[in-house]
């Protein structure tokens, strides 16, 4: 019974509304306004619930309108209190979806909605997993999710040319997303993705022979991107034996200083073996007096002969030039590591490395986790004061502050050499822009790219050929809608710019599927079953025949594109009540 006499009034009045309307649907709210909000109200809106979105009373003019999408309640507020939760409805709400980019703020609105209702499911956006993960013991019904750590394995993988590290443990197996080139026959589960176009790859095939991404069990193996970066590592280690005493000599002193230099120098050889032959002295001995001539001048010798005596002042000369020179290579080397780390810009000229583009939330996670793996790793961002900065300082990574969209910046970011680029900003614009001067830059640099307009990104790979385009909230916004409405959903697997589900579906008593043969869950396009358990088995059936008959209870796993999971949800839930007749 509940104890606050005014909730449960609200509750009976909020029920009896719906009631009154014919709307028996779950109810959600969603608060925050930019893609991946959008993107999880998309979702929830497609999986039939009632929504309402609070949004700020100023309305973002770079992010999607969320006046745009039909069938939810729009309420503006600054303030995400107990009277914006109450104005909102969440009395009697099936959950609540705090996806600000605030930490902070996000944990005290999950305190202020436990107030209105304790019985509420949370779901929190939260960028520091281990302090969300602290409140989520506090709170009754709780998940903390972050999308950078959900997207940046993808933007990783794409950066090294592998597929997504995508790997999950169900029913007693480890499995996990790899080529089929890579693994032993036996070992594949099921056909995920025909890639052979890669900018539009068919996924979930008709025919599964003819998918080369595939779902695998892992017996043994290692992801790809670990194996990627080991022989990125060893290929930098052997570069390295010739590389780096030429890379040191380059950037010590400016061009001129070096050309100077080498000039002097080659004519202090020239001279100096000269007046070896000239004077009839071994090798040695003309390395010795070209040495005491150039370094400390030389005492006149009348007994020379005038071609030496011409050679010795031409040496003396260049004595005089080149010390100077030295002492000017010198102090132009430290001045130009003072400025560097004054500046936070990184002057050595760098081979095969991966330039990060804008140190959010997920270029952070990208760049902590590309240095994990032992990939050089140069960030760029404009606001030294930034979270992702302070990590790269942390990490020792080089750090460029400027503006990712020039063409200065990018140079200094030795982009012409880089391994590849990958722009992760919030801005579609700067993003965009950081990617074509790249590909000006190098035209073979392989470019991932965040873009959050599917098809504008699919445009921009087909005309411009700029390489790999991922959307942070496409990747995450799966999960976050499971999670809110409490799906068994196992995994989510990103395919280009599209997102496949392992989920586990419980067959409901008196189902659309309550009776039939698993073949009825086949017949839809955009789903595929791997494994079948029946009520009361302790492990499931892997691969299962199509004529298995499900029970009241019998759980199927399935890979499926999202409709085609909303679809499943549908015909393994439980039947809708009949209808009363109405009280005149």
């Amino acid at each position: 019974m509940d104890t606050d006499p005014w909730r449960h009034r609200a509750r009976k009045v909020m029920e009896g509304r719906l009631r009154g309307n014919g709307d028996d649907r779950p109810r959600y709210v969603v608060c925050g306004q930019d893609p991946l909000a959008f993107r999880l109200v998309n979702e929830l809106v497609a999986a039939s619930a009632t929504v309402t979105v609070i949004v700020p009373t100023r309305s973002r003019s770079d992010g999607p309108d969320m006046r745009s999408i039909k069938g939810i309640r729009l309420l503006r507020a600054d303030r995400l209190n107990e009277r914006t939760f109450r104005a909102a409805g969440l009395v009697g709400a099936k959950g609540l979806a705090l996806i600000n980019q605030d930490d902070v703020g996000n944990i005290h609105a999950a305190l202020c909605a436990q107030e209105v209702e304790p019985d509420l499911r949370v779901v929190m956006r939260m960028f520091n997993t281990r302090l969300g993960n602290r409140v989520k013991r506090l709170l009754p019904d709780c998940e903390v999710l972050s999308d950078a750590t959900m997207a940046a394995p993808a933007f990783v993988a794409a950066a090294l040319g592998e597929v997504s590290p995508t790997h999950f443990r169900h029913g007693g197996r480890t499995l996990h997303v790899a080529k089929r080139s890579e693994v032993r026959p036996e070992h594949v589960v099921c056909g995920l993705a025909d890639l052979r176009d890669a900018g539009n790859p068919r996924v979930l095939p008709a025919d599964h022979a003819s998918a080369d991404l595939v779902l695998a069990e892992a017996a043994g193996v290692q992801l790809g991107p670990v194996i990627a970066a080991r022989r990125i590592a060893r290929a930098r280690q052997r570069a390295r034996l010739w590389r780096d005493p030429l890379r040191a000599l380059r950037s010590f002193a400016t061009r001129k200083i070096g050309i100077a230099t080498l000039t002097v120098l080659a004519v202090v050889l020239v001279f100096g073996v000269m007046l070896a032959r000239e004077v009839g002295s071994t090798v040695p001995y003309g390395l010795y007096l070209t040495l005491v001539m150039t370094l400390s001048g030389a005492d006149p010798e009348p007994d020379l002969s005038s071609r030496a005596q011409v050679l010795q002042v031409v040496l003396s000369l260049a004595g005089l030039a080149l010390i100077p020179l030295l002492t000017a290579a010198v102090v132009d080397g430290a001045v130009k590591a003072r400025l560097a780390l004054v500046d936070g810009r990184t002057q050595t000229e760098r081979h095969g490395h991966v330039v990060v583009v804008g140190l959010g939330n997920v270029g952070t996670r990208v760049m902590w986790q590309l240095h994990d793996l032992g990939i050089e790793v140069v960030a760029v961002d404009r606001d030294p004061d930034s979270r992702g900065a302070a990590v790269a300082r942390d990490l020792g990574i080089p750090l460029i502050i400027g503006d990712g969209s020039q063409e200065e910046t990018l140079r200094d970011a030795s982009v012409a050499n880089c391994r590849a680029l990958v722009v992760v900003s919030t801005d579609d614009v700067t993003n965009l822009q950081a990617a074509l001067y790249g590909r000006e830059i190098n035209s073979h640099l392989r470019i991932v790219l965040r873009l959050f307009d599917g098809d504008f990104a699919h445009r921009l790979q087909r005309v411009f050929n700029i390489g790999v385009s991922r959307s942070v909230s496409y990747l995450a916004a799966p999960a976050f809608a499971a999670a809110l409405m409490d799906r068994e959903v196992i995994a989510t697997i990103p395919v280009n710019r599209h997102v496949l589900l392992v989920a586990e579906v419980i067959v409901a008593a008196g189902s659309a599927l309550d009776g039939r043969t698993l073949a009825a869950v086949g017949v839809n396009p955009g789903v595929r079953v791997v494994a079948f358990a029946q009520f009361g088995e302790p492990g499931p059936i892997w691969l299962p025949p199509d004529g298995y008959r499900l029970r009241a209870r019998d759980r199927v796993t399935v890979v499926a594109r999202r409709s085609g999971l909303s679809w499943l949800l549908k015909q393994a839930s439980d039947p809708p009540p009949p209808p009363t007749d109405p009280v005149a």
